[in-house]
């Protein structure tokens, strides 16, 4: 009995000629050519013009299985420099990106992901325990990369003491062929590569009268990073301007850009926005970091029954379904998780937003611009006639707005939006307020969320204490319940010594039905509603808030910093 013929494996040539890169002529010129030089076939390709390095790249990555990163838009992190020698990085053409010092895990990029000698090099240098990620990029690309990497400082306080000794040239900020030669372009890069490391949620440069200073927004609350002499601050606004497509020229009106970035191989963006001050410019940039941002509905850290009621509500095909809350608490994150979950090939969603914040594949995405007179009510209008089956409204602020979502809502639509109020009952008098009808409100909502985010204890350094009287009252335990203790933020060297690593939401959810909506109909008070509500078993924020501290999740001064405790005082 004979075998079956072995199935050879497809060379490059064949791959790049059945992608439709290359026709074969193309390849068996580029094939002559590499008898007498005995380079890659890809470098090759690219030198004869036939095609460019990112489509071979990107090409060969998607058939290998294997992730591909652009160099020429990557910024390079110098603590992953370090780790490689720059003799081991020329010699086997690997370019160290990113080192995450929490996990870990360095990741690297690579001419040939399937290198071996290259692979068990890198482990021999920087040790078993770190887990190395390879990334596919092109050969040409690599070798420039690394001219840049090892040919110049990486690290801020490197960068400063280069920008201390020389002169900053204006004109090379704007400079795209040899950016890295000018410290300052340098220096952005590496503030916010060291933002997104410590995942910062903002970046801030505040110039003060004789100093500019930085800090970063790290588990909702601010953390000065460092100060330096307001001399650098011009140079510096000046290329976030240019990152972000900003007019240089203008400093006395406010202004709104992007940028876009390579970090670890994946693509982070950033919202810009200046603001003029008596000092300066001030400058803010919101972290859009999509791989971060946007978590599975599993990840929300919801209790069991909680989130057996959120996927009865999201099961319901037509009404209205409302995330409240102020800036900042996840309200966007929790969207997006929600129509994550519902996204299929068989349903349409459309959202408008102001503006887009993470980009996602089978959403039709629309940021609303008021230049063109596209707000939120108008692109509502226009969304009902592309045959949507869910819509998302980034916000409700106006009468306008409301009305066509819940035009929306009434035709048979899925719709999902935020509102600015303190909790889910107190949305009800806000719509009502806004200019919503009971009867239309009634029968309408499927439910409403609200959400804060809290400051999750690191479990390295929390200590346990005894609770005072007032804790009690205020997490409302009655006196002949069990004693327990609590815990506390003490710090360590895990958590930067602010005693908090990561964070977690505290969510209210209102599941409306037709008790509640009757209640609604005859315009009930808040009070009546609320009733209601914790007889069918309507969790508060602060009883969730109080449950997560009795878990030892987090401390009680956390969740006093953003819910009111003092209700439940009471019912001690």
């Amino acid at each position: 009995m004979t075998a079956g013929p072995h199935k050879r494996p497809m060379r490059i040539g064949e791959i790049l000629v059945q992608k439709g890169v290359t026709t074969p002529d193309q390849v068996n010129i580029a094939l002559t050519e590499q008898k007498k030089s005995k380079e890659h076939l890809g470098k090759i390709l690219v030198k004869l013009g036939f095609a460019t390095e990112a489509i071979i790249r990107d090409v060969l990555g998607g058939v290998l299985g294997q992730e591909s990163v652009d160099l020429s838009h990557a910024i390079i992190d110098a603590d992953a420099v370090r780790l490689i020698h720059q003799d081991i990085a020329r010699r086997y053409r690997v370019l160290p990106l990113t080192y995450d010092t929490k996990n870990e895990r360095l990741t690297i990029a690579m001419a040939d992901t399937f290198d071996l000698v290259a692979m068990d090099q890198i482990v021999a240098e920087v040790g078993d325990s770190v887990e190395i990620v390879p990334l596919l990029t092109g050969e040409g690309e690599i070798e420039t990369a690394i001219d840049r990497a090892y040919g110049f400082e990486l690290s801020v306080d490197g960068i400063l003491n280069e920008i201390e000794t020389g002169e900053i040239d204006y004109q090379s900020l704007d400079a795209e062929s040899d950016e890295y030669s000018q410290p300052v372009v340098r220096l952005v890069n590496a503030l916010l590569s060291d933002a997104v490391k410590r995942d910062a949620s903002d970046i801030h440069f505040e110039p003060e009268e004789g100093f500019l200073r930085f800090r970063y927004r790290i588990d909702g609350v601010l953390r000065q990073i460092r100060s330096l002499h307001k001399n650098y601050w011009s140079a510096l606004a000046v290329r976030l301007k240019v990152m972000a497509g900003m007019d240089i020229a203008e400093t006395r009106a406010p202004q709104d850009g992007r940028i876009s970035l390579t970090l670890s191989g994946r693509t982070v963006d950033f919202r810009v926005s200046t603001l003029p001050t008596v000092h300066g410019e001030n400058i803010v940039l919101r972290v859009l970091d999509r791989s971060r941002g946007i978590v599975s509905m599993e990840e929300l850290g919801l209790q069991p029954e909680a989130m057996d009621l959120l996927k009865l509500m999201v099961a319901r095909p037509e009404g209205i379904i409302m995330v409240t809350g102020p800036t900042g608490s996840g309200k966007t994150t929790t969207l997006y998780s929600l129509l994550n979950y519902l996204n299929t090939e068989s349903v349409n969603i459309m959202t408008l937003e102001d503006p887009v914040e993470y980009p996602t594949s089978m959403i039709r995405q629309t940021s609303v611009n008021e230049s063109i007179r596209l707000d939120f009510a108008s692109g509502i209008r226009s969304m009902m006639r592309q045959d949507p089956d869910i819509i998302l409204v980034g916000e409700i602020r106006d009468e306008d707005t409301a009305n066509m979502a819940f035009r929306a809502a009434m035709t048979g639509h899925q719709v999902f939006s935020t509102l600015h109020t303190n909790s889910a009952i107190g949305a009800i008098p806000r719509l009502l307020d806004i200019g919503i009808l009971p009867d239309i409100l009634s029968g309408n909502i499927i439910g409403i969320l609200a959400q804060r985010l809290i400051r999750r204890l690191c479990v390295n350094c929390k200590e346990p204490y005894e609770m005072s009287e007032l804790e009690r009252g205020l997490l409302g335990l009655k006196i002949s319940e069990r004693e327990q203790p609590l815990y506390r933020a003490t710090g360590c060297s895990k958590c930067e010594n602010t005693g908090y690593r990561g964070r977690i939401a505290l969510m209210e959810l209102l599941h409306f039905d037709a008790d509640i909506d009757e209640l609604i109909a005859r315009r009930a008070t808040p009070k009546e509603i609320r009733k209601l509500a914790v007889a069918k078993g309507f969790r508060t924020l602060a009883e969730v808030g109080a449950a997560r501290v009795m878990e030892g999740v987090t401390s009680i001064d956390e969740v006093s910093r953003v819910v009111d405790l003092t209700s439940r005082l009471k019912q001690g």
